[in-house]
């Protein structure tokens, strides 16, 4: 993810410059080398928020094992399953690390949404399907998912990169662990090939 990391020149400055791409390159930190001074290096670092949440649900795939039925009767069938949704943010470290700005990132969290950050989430479960004779059936699941966007603002005592002050945006993704999942049931005609290698 490409982000754009603003510095600004003095302490009283009000105006921001972005930084061209040249400078991006080879004169400028990475977002991770800005957010790892966060408590470790600088004399203010503060994660402000841009908004409420964003839900939004997860991409849907397929939870346990497929059910074949190879009968000549409708058949239920329960498949057991387990799924860990696992998060994202613009510099891939996960949340749960030991770094000032993940603990800075919680804390804020909890206090401006009242909820726990989740770096991710596991849920298990039986799920009935209802297979019909020669069809294949499955699971599928859609995590209940939260993103959001906000600015690292960094004071630095001695310049950093020729800078004291830095505005770092950020945004990560990770699933909603008190909110419910969506599961659905698929059924579909087996192939020739499937009949042939689970029905004999």
């Amino acid at each position: 993810m490409s982000m754009l990391v603003v510095a600004v020149a003095t302490l009283g400055a009000t105006a921001m410059t972005p930084a061209s791409p040249a400078q991006a390159d080879d004169d400028q930190p990475t977002t991770r080398e800005l957010l790892e001074q966060c408590d470790d290096g600088t004399d203010l670092c503060v994660f402000h928020p841009s908004g409420s949440p964003v839900d939004s649900m997860g991409d849907p795939h397929q939870v346990g094992d497929s059910a074949f039925n190879c009968t000549k009767d409708l058949q239920r069938s329960t498949v057991g399953w387990s799924d860990t949704t696992g998060e994202t943010n613009t510099v891939g470290v996960s949340m749960s690390a030991e770094y000032g700005f993940t603990e800075l990132f919680k804390v804020t969290i909890t206090a401006s949404y009242e909820h726990s950050w989740q770096s991710s989430h596991t849920e298990e479960q039986q799920t009935n399907v209802e297979v019909k004779p020669g069809e294949v059936g499955w699971i599928t699941r859609e995590a209940a998912m939260e993103e959001i966007d906000g600015t690292y603002e960094m004071h630095f005592e001695d310049p950093y990169y020729g800078h004291r002050i830095w505005y770092v945006p950020f945004t990560a993704k990770g699933p909603k662990a008190d909110a419910p999942s969506t599961k659905t049931q698929h059924t579909r005609k087996m192939t020739k090939k499937e009949k042939q290698e689970h029905c004999g």
